[in-house]
């Protein structure tokens, strides 16, 4: 999609609010002549969809391939892209990638490629003051929380939240694979929260209450069919045991648990996405990776198909075939 300036920050804006993983690319730098321009921007998503501009044929699937590196790893990293003679020539300095281009126009490029990973998605079933101080501490370092309230409580009943579903309705509290379920409806609604929770699939369910009342839970939901293996995903009762606490601080509790789940990767999928496969070949003339599947450029030849970062290069090879047949495809 064909954006620039603010409109690129605007489209990130609206992925981290749907909680969608994504890279922002910067041009820092450049040397002419390059489609790039200092301050050029572009998003480039998991899927390597990308919305903005930061660079012509040469440079675009590189970047989408970098962008998607970074995505995977979450470590943010300057990349420049030069020519092989140009890069051969340099000072490598750490941190920094470097990626020959085969590019007509002899420019070059820095770019500075972030990753950006959704917000941690906790969603908290209830209403109680317990309930309200959780989401408050869930708003105050930054995760996308929303509050569930099953007797039809309103963003008017609950002035505090952020987000508020009057219903129990987990789809529509926005719940996936990656989302934290907090059941805490004190008795009310218990067995219907834990089981519409487990349903939806989220990485941890966790249930605030006495010990006895998470066993009858559980006892009811195996009699209704939840197999064991199902029921062991709740925890139960949810939350670090900080001892004899006042109700509001059990909410404490509950964050903590959830704040060191997350921190040592124990959470199923967390929030970094998972990079789907990409086929991948290599131009048999500039030595650069195309992605099969968004590749412009390529020709059929002697019962095989080559890939091209640029017509420049699929002119090369189709006026000498025979000068590049030494290539090997990758995946």
């Amino acid at each position: 999609m064909t954006m620039d300036g603010w409109d690129v920050l605007e489209h990130a804006r609206e992925l981290s609010k749907r909680g969608e993983a994504f890279a922002l690319a910067t041009v820092v730098w450049r040397r002419g002549p390059s489609s790039g321009k200092e301050g050029c921007r572009a998003v480039i998503t998991a899927s390597g969809q990308v919305f903005g501009f930061i660079g012509g044929a040469c440079a675009e699937p590189v970047v989408v391939r970098e962008a998607r590196h970074i995505l995977a790893e979450g470590v943010p990293r300057l990349v420049f892209l030069g020519s092989a003679e140009e890069l051969g020539e340099m000072v490598v300095r750490e941190g920094i990638s470097y990626v020959p281009m085969s590019c007509q126009s002899e420019g070059a490029l820095e770019i500075y490629i972030e990753p950006v990973e959704p917000k941690t998605h906790l969603v908290v079933v209830g209403r109680s003051p317990m309930v309200e101080a959780l989401v408050q501490m869930g708003q105050a370092i930054g995760w996308r929380t929303v509050l569930v309230d099953p007797d039809g409580g309103s963003a008017e009943s609950h002035p505090m939240a952020q987000c508020v579903v009057s219903e129990l309705d987990f789809k529509l509290a926005g719940v996936d694979e990656r989302s934290l379920v907090v059941v805490a409806t004190q008795g009310h609604h218990d067995e219907e929260a834990v089981e519409q929770a487990l349903i939806a699939g989220p990485a941890y369910v966790g249930l605030v209450g006495s010990r006895p009342r998470a066993k009858s839970v559980l006892e009811y939901l195996e009699g209704r069919g939840l197999s064991r293996e199902t029921l062991d995903r709740v925890k139960v009762p949810a939350g670090l045991d900080l001892g004899k606490v006042a109700h509001r601080e059990i909410a404490v509790g509950v964050l903590a648990e959830l704040v060191k789940l997350r921190a040592a990767g124990a959470l199923g999928k967390g929030v970094r996405p998972e990079m789907p496969e990409v086929a991948e070949a290599i131009d048999p003339v500039c030595g650069m990776t195309v992605e099969v599947g968004s590749a412009r450029h390529k020709v059929d030849h002697d019962g095989r198909t080559y890939y091209f970062c640029c017509p420049g290069c699929l002119k090369a090879f189709s006026a000498n075939p025979a000068a590049f047949m030494g290539s090997e495809a990758k995946s």
